[in-house]
């Protein structure tokens, strides 16, 4: 799952993760599964024949980007090979009240049962595809790209990093593996380095990973002269005014990427955008996104 595109290289920090593989979301689904159906749904089984057959369509109750039909379709056809589904929109698309997203027939039995689950997932992913589009409008016509971070649930990072991408956002880095970044606490355990503890951090991890990207948490415009002459490639500039911001990305220019973080919500990232940081990142998008109202109704 280390497999990441880049996009173009003026924000060159910023990754677009790769579609979802089949194996992967299989197993996310297999252990979703296994938590809520357990030893069998028990109401079903009691209630509905095995025979039985059913008709449904997913519907969007609210204005909504899509995101997660693939694993919808998967927790479904995992019940059932004999479930067939129809799309009738795709990811990323904006949809609106009561457009349908996916139409579904089979064996009621397997329906009824993978329901919640299939729910659950495109619920939560397309909640997070909303509000990454909500930002991504927000910043439109400005240089900065709307990032996400690794405030992600844990065991769904892959998919709802997926579902930011489907909202029009970028990945930061996927996990602790495959950037440096050196953060505040890391620089607490460094205080005494010479000639001071950026300039040591950024040497130590250039000569360790040389092939990685290395960014520097900078909380004051001296640790963001210290970063950039230490050369690190990106300065995450954390919970600084717009006056501070705007300083900061002419220190940098022409010498490192400017990544600006921390209090960012709806109301105030166009003007964190127009002080002309290279990318804007967002916890939000993944750990306080409202999950969509999408419904499941079988047609009578």
């Amino acid at each position: 799952m280390n497999n990441f595109l880049f996009p173009p290289a003026f924000c060159s920090h910023a990754v677009r993760m790769e579609a979802l593989a089949a194996e992967e979301i299989r197993r996310v689904v297999q252990l979703a599964l296994a938590e809520d159906v357990g030893g069998g749904d028990i109401t079903t089984l009691a209630t509905v024949a095995p025979n039985a057959t059913a008709k449904a369509v997913m519907i969007a109750r609210e204005p909504l980007v899509v995101a997660g039909l693939a694993v919808a379709e998967a927790v479904f056809s995992e019940l059932s090979p004999a479930i067939q589904i129809g799309r009738t929109a795709k990811e990323g698309d904006h949809v609106t009240t009561g457009q349908s997203l996916l139409h579904i027939s089979g064996p009621a039995q397997a329906m009824l049962t993978g329901e919640r689950v299939a729910l659950n997932f495109i619920q939560r992913l397309s909640g997070v595809a909303t509000l990454t589009r909500q930002y991504v409008d927000a910043v439109k016509g400005t240089r900065a790209l709307i990032l996400d971070t690794r405030k992600t649930t844990p065991g769904l990072r892959r998919l709802e990093k997926y579902a930011v991408t489907c909202g029009g956002g970028h990945n930061h880095r996927a996990g602790l593996f495959d950037r440096v970044l050196i953060k505040d606490n890391h620089l607490a355990a460094l205080q005494h380095d010479s000639p001071n503890p950026i300039a040591a951090a950024v040497r130590r991890a250039r000569e360790k990973y040389p092939q990685h990207t290395i960014e520097v948490e900078a909380d004051t415009l001296e640790q963001v002269e210290q970063a950039v002459d230490a050369g690190a490639d990106i300065i995450l500039l954390d919970n600084m005014n717009l006056v501070q911001l705007r300083v900061a990305v002419q220190q940098a220019k022409g010498r490192a990427k400017t990544e600006a973080s921390g209090g960012v919500n709806l109301a105030s990232v166009r003007q964190i955008a127009e002080t002309g940081v290279d990318c804007i990142s967002v916890g939000a998008l993944t750990h306080s996104a409202r999950a969509a109202d999408i419904a499941l109704d079988f047609e009578l």
